[in-house]
């Protein structure tokens, strides 16, 4: 029974993780490094992750600064840019990399706070459904190895229990996200 509780906490822990990596990646009008993280780039016959293939800092409130280790894939690191969801547009000098970030207009706030809401949705259906895999757990330990009704519903009661606070985190990370974009 335990094992099945530590199990549960460890997958919605890991739906969270994978939820606030999600949310690094919304463009909120300010530059952090963390917007590129998702984005591939083609170089030396594979896609590799920007950040191995340059560095990437932000110097100011909104820019970002790439700085390739190798100035031939500069080129490439523009492509993928442009090619990507975030609808920036580099600014090359064949060194450096620059990305002006443009302040949100109220419109694209708002679609980003939905965008927000939606993954926020998504991750808390993770957690229910494995709520859901934790408790069917219990049943079939209860009919195999004769768990106690009493055992059970004290399981039931902690899966519900940790459901609630992995919940209850979804929903304040979501909050602070949608915060920091509608914040101007």
């Amino acid at each position: 029974m335990d094992r099945l509780l530590s199990e549960e906490k460890k997958r919605m822990q890991a739906s969270i993780e994978v939820f606030q990596k999600e949310l690094e990646t919304i463009r909120t009008g300010v530059a952090t490094p963390a917007l590129l993280n998702h984005v591939r780039v083609e170089v030396y016959g594979d896609r590799l992750p920007l950040n191995q293939v340059a560095t990437v800092g932000a110097t100011e409130g909104r820019l970002l600064v790439i700085t390739p280790w190798d100035r031939s894939v500069v080129p490439a690191i523009e492509k993928a840019i442009l090619t990507s969801d975030l609808g920036l547009t580099p600014n090359s000098d064949g060194h450096v990399i620059r990305l002006q970030i443009p302040s949100l207009t109220e419109e694209r706030r708002h679609e980003l706070a939905k965008q927000v809401s939606r993954k926020a949705e998504e991750a808390r259906v993770a957690i229910r459904n494995i709520r859901r895999d934790t408790i069917a757990g219990f049943e079939k330990k209860e009919k195999a190895e004769g768990l106690s009704e009493d055992e059970v519903k004290k399981g039931k009661k902690e899966v519900q229990k940790a459901t609630d606070q992995h919940i209850e985190k979804i929903d304040a990370i979501a909050g602070d996200k949608i915060e920091e974009i509608t914040t101007l």
